[in-house]
């Protein structure tokens, strides 16, 4: 009969009784007299053995062995162990039972998984990578909250492959190369392939991407990165060329609906739901999640929280009103930031004040208003109303003396009054084509200053021409009086005003609308 080393109190067990001898707090510590005698067998062929061993190894045989069929653990050490071992196991189901609703019910599965169905749907052709275990090194990107870990894990449970999940953010250059190493050794041993997902890639600088380049492009490891951020700015150029880019999308309200819906029947497999949890609160939550199911998952928990509270119910109204948003999708080092003033300077620009105040406000809320404000006073130089850049100005000055929320209604002023303003880009594009001169024409950078225009401080410039000519403008009529001020080269070159030029449009035209 074959013996296993109880977990507990570590003795020798017959292996049909572990079970038994477990429940019984390893109190019937002893192997049977059946293993004895076969122990004592194995023993005697031992001693027969010992004069052909080396010297080394009949000293180690030498030493005393416990003897399992005399030695027993006293009483209050097997409880010991036991109680250590209960412990050890109701630490493990406190970490899961600590884990969110997001991470508890993470899907495994692709018929688990809602959303992105241009990819993971019926003809989508992630789904035909994963399910025919073909996923080449690609790159997750999306908003936050909409599906790029879980795909990766799903690649985890329909690949052959080795997988290990690294992140970014809690992981350095030494730990993917120490990844990278144990994969190289994988696939040299066992012809095994390894499939490495790297969380939150963009955080690596372009240097530390580096690392990936070797080990993608000889195939020894398979990529998996997601990103929140543009790859075209933030993944090194180079690991883009070797990788897949995948775009992930914002969920929609019907993706959450559903994903709320699996949630619900994982925490209530056998029971009603909350009478407060009913179709209205479900769609009211799925709207506020904004397109993270993450973010939707979290509303939910905290809903099943305060309807399951004993002691202080609350009312499926209250749970409403309590459900308020407390999250805005704005990072200011993201391409959200870069959309949104792209979006504001636009509505300024097109004279919408309705959408200036809005995109303002979706800033604003994220605290991100002096560079609002920085942005107003480059803004202000496209309005042909000359009072703009003073106002922007201002507003900045506002801003940085007495600070938000205050400054908020002087940031809206300022906006409403860019757009409403008059708009003209002549100086703009005066200004663009002279440096486009100085920059392209070989002649213009280096064309001398005309000599009636120069300084001449000394008697020697003087001497030399400097100054000589020079018509004071006060001393004519008007202040005006004809005279060069463009280098030879350049006399008959015009910057301001060139025919087709825009010069002011105050009124909408309703036919390019139309």
């Amino acid at each position: 009969m074959s013996s296993v080393v109880c977990p507990v109190c570590e003795n020798f067990v017959p292996q049909s009784s572990i079970n038994r001898h477990l429940d019984n707090n390893c109190k019937d510590a002893f192997i049977s007299g059946e293993e004895s005698s076969h122990h004592s067998s194995q023993e005697s062929n031992q001693k027969t053995s010992e004069f052909f061993l080396p010297v080394s190894s009949k000293k180690r045989l030498a030493q005393p062995v416990r003897n399992l069929q005399s030695t027993s653990t006293p009483l209050h050490e097997i409880q010991g162990n036991y109680e250590s071992a209960v412990k050890k196991f109701k630490s493990i189901d406190a970490l899961e039972e600590a884990k969110p609703l997001p991470e508890k019910i993470r899907p495994s599965r692709l018929d688990q998984y809602f959303g992105q169905e241009e990819l993971v749907g019926p003809q989508g052709i992630l789904r035909h990578l994963i399910e025919s275990d073909q996923c080449p090194s690609m790159i997750l990107w999306g908003p936050s909250g909409c599906g790029k870990t879980t795909l990766a894990r799903i690649v985890a449970q329909n690949t052959s492959a080795q997988f290990k999940e690294l992140s970014a953010t809690t992981h350095g250059v030494n730990d993917c190369k120490k990844a990278f190493e144990d994969a190289k050794n994988l696939l040299q041993l066992t012809g095994k392939r390894t499939v490495i997902f790297m969380d939150e890639i963009h955080r690596f600088n372009k240097a530390q991407q580096d690392v990936f380049l070797p080990y993608v492009e000889r195939g020894i490891i398979t990529l998996i990165g997601a990103t929140t951020e543009n790859p075209s700015f933030k993944v090194n150029n180079a690991l883009i060329s070797r990788c897949r880019v995948f775009f992930l999308k914002k969920l929609s309200t019907s993706n959450i609906i559903l994903i709320l819906d699996r949630a619900l029947s994982i925490y209530f497999p056998n029971s009603e739901r909350p009478s407060g949890l009913d179709e209205a609160m479900i769609q009211h939550i799925a709207e506020f999640a904004d397109g993270d199911g993450r973010i939707g998952l979290t509303l939910l928990e905290t809903g099943l929280s305060a309807l399951s509270n004993p002691n202080n119910r609350i009312t499926p109204n209250e749970l409403k009103n309590a459900l308020k948003r407390t999250h805005f999708v704005y990072d200011r080092a993201g391409d959200m930031h870069y959309d949104t003033i792209s979006a504001f300077h636009k509505s300024v620009r097109g004279s919408d004040a309705n959408a200036a105040l809005y995109y303002l406000a979706r800033m604003l809320e994220s605290g991100d208003a002096l560079f609002v404000a920085r942005r107003m006073v480059v803004i202000a130089s496209e309005d042909a109303d000359n009072n703009a850049l003073p106002l922007a100005v201002a507003a900045h000055t506002a801003v940085t003396q007495i600070g938000m929320p205050e400054a908020e209604i002087i940031l809206a002023h300022c906006a409403v009054y860019l757009a409403e303003a008059p708009k003209s880009t002549r100086t703009y594009m005066a200004y663009r084509r002279a440096q486009s001169a100085l920059r392209n024409e070989p002649d213009a950078a280096s064309a001398p200053i005309p000599m009636h225009l120069r300084n001449a401080p000394t008697k020697l410039m003087k001497s030399l021409g400097y100054s000589e000519g020079y018509k004071y403008n006060p001393d004519y009529l008007n202040g005006k009086v004809k005279q060069e001020y463009l280098p030879t080269e350049l006399r008959t070159r015009k910057f301001l005003d060139v025919s087709g030029d825009l010069l002011i449009d105050t009124v909408l035209d309703e036919h390019t609308l139309n």
